[in-house]
């Protein structure tokens, strides 16, 4: 069957599947106006959504709005990611959360230019012109998070924290998927990096949640553990520059300590501050270990790379219409 055209949007490929994948928590109050939504952006797409033990009448609400609802045991937004990706088939899948504040009319827009383009990713941008949709501590730390997610891999998004996104089969079939709560987003936009996947963006419409609807995402303990992963995967995926920091800091606090105990030595012949010449010695010792680390652990990675890389391209990219 082949979607219906729309003005902003070339011909899709006939027989493409489209599956609308919706995280859900306790949202009964919205869960049902997102299904409604996303069921009139894309009639002939599936729609699935993955309840995280939801206390209130979640599944009710987005079985009676049409949508196929499974279940997840593990609690967190990783966790959901992960079966979400390993449970459901389709050629194209659009992800946001189940909280009605996503734009489902711009996912036409989205998936048209993924397949114009040949692209694995689409990330719906926010924009809000409403405080009560985009709260000020979530904004400044997702801007802080999106320019040091800049600096530590040379590219970013303009908002790494978008639970908005398309993806291709490709993508959500060769993604290891890692994280267990809302630092999944992070880990995506890293994954893509690293692969240097062609990506792009699209600026959508936030609105505010429905009226009884409460966000499940705290600022600051959730902000901690996205930076965590951050830093985590710089590690793994940077090694030499990681370690080779700390080897850098280590040489260059023996020889802050050392340059004394070796100007007294040339001029005396003698070491009266030995405590100091070990402590100078070891830091020494301890910035080759690093460096030598950074060198073996980036072979690894660079094989770990590989296999993701030989994983991603082993499914094929949507088809031009």
């Amino acid at each position: 069957m082949t979607q219906a055209r729309r003005p902003d949007q070339p011909d899709w490929p006939v027989g493409l599947r489209v599956a609308v994948i919706l995280p859900c928590y306790n949202e009964s109050v919205a869960i049902g106006q997102t299904v409604a939504d996303f069921r009139a952006a894309l009639p002939s797409a599936s729609v699935h959504v993955f309840d995280n033990n939801s206390s209130d009448d979640s599944v009710a609400v987005a079985t009676s709005a049409g949508a196929s609802v499974w279940p997840v045991r593990q609690q967190g937004k990783g966790h959901v990611v992960r079966r979400m990706f390993a449970d459901i088939d389709a050629d194209i899948y659009v992800m946001a959360d189940g909280d009605a504040t996503y734009e489902a009319a711009a996912a036409p827009a989205m998936i048209g230019m993924m397949i114009a383009d040949n692209l694995d990713m689409v990330v719906g941008a926010r924009r809000s012109e409403m405080e009560a949709a985009y709260r000020r501590g979530h904004r400044l730390g997702n801007q802080m998070l999106t320019g040091l997610l800049r600096q530590l891999f040379g590219r970013s998004f303009t908002d790494i924290l978008s639970g908005y996104r398309v993806f291709s089969r490709r993508f959500v079939k060769s993604f290891p998927v890692l994280s267990a709560g809302f630092e999944i987003e992070t880990e995506i936009s890293v994954h893509a990096l690293e692969l240097r996947m062609p990506v792009g963006e699209v600026v959508t419409a936030y609105a505010a949640r429905p009226e009884g609807s409460q966000s499940k995402l705290s600022t600051y303990r959730d902000g901690w553990r996205i930076l965590n992963m951050m830093l985590k995967l710089y590690r793994l995926e940077r090694p030499l520059w990681f370690f080779g920091a700390i080897g850098a800091v280590c040489v260059l606090l023996g020889l802050i300590l050392g340059i004394p105990v070796v100007e007294t030595y040339l001029r005396t012949g003698l070491v009266p501050r030995f405590p100091t010449f070990i402590a100078t010695v070891g830091l020494g010792i301890l910035g080759a270990l690093n460096v030598m680390c950074g060198l073996i652990l980036d072979t690894v990675t660079r094989g770990r790379q590989e296999m993701k890389r030989l994983a991603y391209l082993a499914h094929p990219a949507p088809r031009r219409g």
